[in-house]
């Protein structure tokens, strides 16, 4: 990835996106790395679940500096303190549906339709938003975590259409959604008993996959869903 411009991180206070962000700044290639979060103070506070918060975020991106090139959601919701994914149809909760389909889906689609367009015309542009292999329809064999899965496989379909609308502005735009494995963060923690150690992802680790396989990407690739390891997932 040799463009300059900035590069935003959305969800900079998580394991993945603090990586990231850590990775983009080492790597040097961006002459400004955004990191937005939460748990930010302001001008770096973002709430996917506040649309003025996110006009507002990327206004500063807007005014403050050069264009982005690239421009990764990082955030994600699988489990709170008061809720696990679904294992039966008796534990499916409507607030708690919908409490997922705010932050996994109709959030990263805030940040869509704010950033998107501040990403140049003309040259390669990025946007990525981090997804799940169990947001694959037709990969889907075990059944449960209903709010999780639909949520994702939702964001799956709105990648597909960002990039479609994005290739109209700029045909060298790629726009995926990808996975990022099991990674050893907060979101995953409840859920590494049966991990085997190999496969459990250190979030730098997860962060150098995640922009090799970024950095490797066509347009002629854009809408898809990628792994960790540039393998593709089907919808």
């Amino acid at each position: 990835m040799t463009d300059r411009g900035s590069a935003i991180i959305i969800g900079a206070s998580g394991g993945i996106g603090a990586a990231l962000a850590g990775a983009l700044q080492a790597e040097g290639r961006h002459d400004v790395i955004h990191r937005f979060a939460r748990a930010l103070p302001a001008p770096h506070h973002i709430d996917l679940t506040d649309e003025a918060s996110v006009a507002a975020a990327a206004a500063f991106v807007r005014d403050g500096g050069p264009a982005p090139r690239l421009v990764i959601v990082a955030t994600g919701l699988l489990h709170a303190s008061d809720h696990r994914p679904e294992r039966a149809l008796a534990d499916i909760d409507p607030d708690w549906m919908a409490r997922n389909f705010a932050v996994n889906t109709i959030g990263p689609a805030l940040i869509a339709k704010y950033f998107l367009p501040l990403l140049p015309r003309r040259g390669r542009t990025v946007f990525a938003a981090l997804s799940a292999r169990v947001g694959s329809i037709g990969d889907n064999r075990s059944g449960g975590w209903y709010s999780y899965r639909a949520a994702k496989a939702a964001l799956n379909q709105l990648v597909r259409g960002f990039a479609i609308a994005e290739a109209r502005r700029n045909p060298d735009a790629v726009v995926v959604a990808l996975h990022p494995g099991t990674v050893d963060t907060g979101l995953s923690a409840p859920f590494q008993r049966g991990v085997p150690a190999e496969k459990l992802i250190a979030p730098p680790a997860a962060a150098a996959n995640l922009l090799r396989v970024l950095g490797a990407l066509t347009p002629a690739q854009t809408g898809r869903i990628f792994a960790w390891d540039g393998s593709e997932i089907i919808p």
